[in-house]
């Protein structure tokens, strides 16, 4: 694609972030999205810094509303959608099923899979009629696993992996394709909560064959190749990037 316009959501740390500045460097053109405004434009202005024609725009991708008006903007402003990154994500409340309540399920839910969803069906709302287009959702290893103390974090990825699969299958036939990529151990703020201590992180990665954790830019490269027309023939997959942890 010749300066492709790419949108990713969740983009002001992280994978997310990792993913705007290698897609900056490659030569796209971006809309990056996420809830905090002062963040969000300072993370325009690096895009811009790195020669990226750069936007932020605010929304939460639990609203209807607001991601409609992202993906208008986003056409408005760059003419079509070439690429979309489905990142905005949260762990939610990690803990025994026990200690779980309607509250902490939805606080997940919302963002992981409701977001997902909306983010779908208004990208697609636009690549289905250009016929053309590639959406990656991120998703974890925990979507194809159990994970005790994160069974509402690995129920909302596996609806994810499920919603990933379905859409490619409805859209195909139009030329869009839909992926996930599912990263295992990545070091970034979430894996911090989730292991709590210097010690417990430390004891995960020498868990991974790989012996160290991913890394932010690890997940990226794999996002820039599902986007690529080098990956023109791959729809409906799940392509896990966890240094060998679900090999064996």
């Amino acid at each position: 694609m010749n300066k492709p316009v790419v949108l990713i959501t969740g983009a002001l740390t992280g994978i997310g972030r990792a993913t705007a500045l290698a897609f900056a460097r490659s030569g796209a053109r971006l809309v990056v999205s996420g809830r905090r405004q002062a963040e969000g434009e300072t993370l325009e202005a690096e895009l811009r810094q790195l020669g990226a024609e750069a936007a932020f725009i605010q929304a939460d991708v639990r609203r209807d509303d607001e991601v409609r008006n992202l993906v208008d903007r986003t056409v408005a402003r760059f003419g079509g959608l070439d690429a979309a990154v489905n990142n905005a994500g949260t762990e939610g409340q990690p803990g025994a099923v026990v200690d779980q309540s309607a509250e902490s399920y939805a606080a997940t839910f919302d963002t992981n899979v409701l977001g997902t969803l909306l983010s779908l069906k208004h990208e697609l709302r636009v690549m289905t009629a250009q016929k053309s287009g590639s959406i990656i959702n991120i998703s974890s290893t925990y979507g194809h696993e159990g994970a005790a103390y994160a069974a509402v974090y690995a129920g909302s990825k596996h609806a994810v992996e499920g919603i990933t699969k379905s859409a490619a299958l409805e859209v195909a036939a139009t030329g869009v394709r839909v992926n996930a990529v599912a990263p295992g151990p990545t070091d970034t703020g979430m894996l911090d909560r989730f292991t709590g201590t210097a010690e417990r992180k430390a004891a995960l990665a020498s868990s991974v064959p790989l012996a160290r954790i991913g890394k932010p830019d690890d997940i990226a490269s794999a996002v820039l190749y599902l986007a690529s027309d080098g990956a023109a023939f791959v729809t409906g997959q799940i392509i896990t990037v966890d240094g060998g942890k679900t090999a064996g």
